[in-house]
């Protein structure tokens, strides 16, 4: 496999014990994972999607990143959302709404 362009981390409020125990989960994240996906498939992007242990930011949860841009974003927590996101992922751009600064 060859690394993609793109890798989009989502929160799954996992601990270390294995447990979710943060906010993301509660509000949705994992179940995005597979829209998130579907998406990227659709739209022919050369990314990967990963859901991810806790990232200490469940003030701001569901919380998304995308590398190699490091943009964080939060309040992750509709399908509308992830589209914005991708949006301005594939224009190579920031999503203005939803970004932790």
């Amino acid at each position: 496999m060859e690394k993609p362009a793109c890798h989009i981390f989502v929160c799954a409020s996992f601990r270390a014990d294995g447990d979710p125990k943060g906010a993301c989960h509660k509000k949705g994240s994992t179940a995005l994972l597979p829209y998130i996906e579907n998406e990227i498939l659709d739209r022919g992007m050369d990314a990967q999607v990963t859901s991810t242990g806790c990232l200490k930011a469940c003030d701001h949860g569901p919380v998304l990143i995308v590398q190699p841009q490091g943009t964080w974003y939060g309040g992750v927590e509709s399908e509308a959302i992830v589209d914005e996101i991708l949006d301005a992922v594939e224009d190579n751009t920031q999503a203005t709404t939803h970004l932790i600064t």
